[in-house]
């Protein structure tokens, strides 16, 4: 087991999405709790509704106690992070000295696309997914090539070879942005698939950065393989934080690792990307890889309890929705086309995510339940919306109530 939490006391055998109330949530300044007025249920941004792990807070509080509120220094997010690795994924050939710290994962991201992308470029992204992958793209002057998911929701790889086929029209060096796990849908890719990624991106020259923000977020049914352990993977990126998976999200830093072929473009990051990185945050990365590993469990545990109750829920209030169960993170993705409600603008940018259309503003109107809007995660999005299960059981079957009669109270007004 991968870090003990000696600082849980009371807490060790609970469950951390039921810690904290309603009202008590509510005290929170964060976007989830401030976007929307308190009659709403945000079940929307990706923080979940738990108290910090033990270990983090203790680590704070200490940093705090001691005045230590400096520049970051030192290898220590990265070597928790590799022991880390080791322990839950096998990867024990992780070097710390293939590794920078970066502000945050889309910070990273945008950075490793500067040193092997050009102005004009391609990157590839496997839609519907993560809206910044276009936004951020697009403002680093690269062209977005969509590679739409197949059916079952997994990566289609005859789609992903016509796209890479595609991005090397635009420019002589393409990437391919993987996000893996995938957001919105869950799915957690196979190593057989990931090791033909690698082989369609050799074979097209196409370098991959793989988004591994929610690999600690793992249900139980699935595994979670690096990108950079496949055969192939030699010369990609990974980028990696405790971000979600301990809800640190406002406490910025992230890990960028290379490929043993891929250092050299790792050197070529600057410098002062380095400066990014809260002192604090890397204080508490280091503490949630290191020492937050039987938290971890426990949030695991109730999020998968959560996704068979909104299973049952959806089943028993609004059975029209479509739910694929998730295999990772704590994001549903919900097929709402069967609603029979306006998808939204078909020009809807993708990647703006506080655009709400369609079936998410039918439930934030009618039911006061804030959701994802499915458009602005690019094509194969409309109709859909995606759902944040990190909450406590009362708040979701509140939210999935609250939704059920939002759909009746429709289509007696549609007639």
């Amino acid at each position: 087991m991968a870090g003990s939490d000696p600082s849980a006391g009371g807490a060790a055998t609970q469950n951390p999405l039921t810690r904290l109330t309603l009202t008590e949530l509510r005290q929170r300044t964060s976007v989830k709790w401030r976007m929307h007025p308190p009659d709403v249920l945000p079940l929307w941004v990706a923080e979940m509704d738990v108290p910090l792990a033990p270990a983090v807070a203790d680590a704070l509080r200490r940093a705090i106690d001691l005045g230590d509120t400096g520049y970051a220094h030192g290898t220590a997010y990265a070597e928790a992070l590799g022991d880390f690795a080791a322990q839950r994924w096998g990867w024990h050939d992780f070097r710390v000295d293939r590794t920078t710290v970066v502000p945050d994962v889309m910070m990273g991201i945008v950075e490793v696309l500067r040193v092997v992308t050009d102005p004009g470029d391609a990157v590839v992204v496997c839609s519907p997914v993560y809206p910044p992958f276009y936004a951020f793209v697009s403002h680093a002057d690269r062209h977005v090539v969509e590679a739409p998911l197949g059916p079952d929701l997994r990566m289609d790889l005859a789609a992903l070879d016509e796209a890479f086929r595609r991005a090397r029209t635009y420019g002589r060096r393409p990437a391919f942005l993987l996000c893996n796990p995938h957001n919105p849908t869950g799915v957690v890719h196979r190593r057989d698939e990931l090791e033909a990624v690698a082989e369609l991106a050799g074979r097209h020259g196409v370098r991959v950065v793989s988004d591994e923000i929610h690999a600690p977020l793992v249900l139980p049914g699935a595994r979670f393989t690096p990108y950079l352990t496949v055969a192939g993977a030699e010369d990609a990126f990974a980028l990696i934080s405790a971000s979600k998976a301990w809800n640190l999200a406002g406490l910025k830093a992230a890990i960028a690792v290379a490929g043993p072929r891929a250092v050299a473009d790792l050197n070529r990051i600057p410098e002062e990307v380095g400066h990014g990185p809260s002192h604090l945050g890397v204080v508490a990365h280091t503490a949630a890889f290191g020492a937050g590993g039987r938290w971890l469990d426990l949030v695991l545990d109730g999020l998968d309890a959560n996704r068979t109750l909104l299973e049952t829920l959806l089943a028993k209030h609004v059975p029209s929705i479509g739910y694929h169960r998730p295999e990772g993170t704590y994001l549903a993705w919900l097929d709402c086309t069967a609603l029979g409600i306006d998808s939204g603008p078909p020009d809807g940018e993708p990647g703006v995510a506080s655009d709400v259309a369609g079936p998410a503003r039918m439930f934030l109107d009618r039911a006061r339940v804030a959701l994802s809007s499915g458009h602005v995660f690019g094509t194969g999005g409309a109709g859909f919306v995606r759902l944040n299960f990190a909450t406590s059981p009362a708040i979701l079957t509140d939210a999935v109530t609250r939704m059920g009669r939002a759909v009746e109270t429709h289509h007696a007004s549609t007639g």
